[in-house]
């Protein structure tokens, strides 16, 4: 029990870094709004590379060149 105060400020500061990232992922939305949105960023996403994506063959863009 010689840690048991360490371990108590550790756990706040874990406490502390971790309930930022937590806000960032709360965006208010449902989880239905949340998938639409996802769906249509995916689409533009495939519409963007199909019409820019000509140049790069079939290889799907990686190339081995070093």
């Amino acid at each position: 029990m010689t840690r048991g105060n360490q371990r108590e400020k550790d756990r706040e500061r874990a406490q502390a870094r971790g309930g930022k990232k937590g806000a960032k992922k709360d965006d208010g939305l449902t989880h239905e709004q949340r998938r639409e949105r996802d769906a249509k960023a995916l689409q533009e996403k495939t519409a963007k590379k199909a019409s820019g994506g000509s140049g790069q063959g079939s290889s799907g863009g990686t190339s081995n060149t070093k």
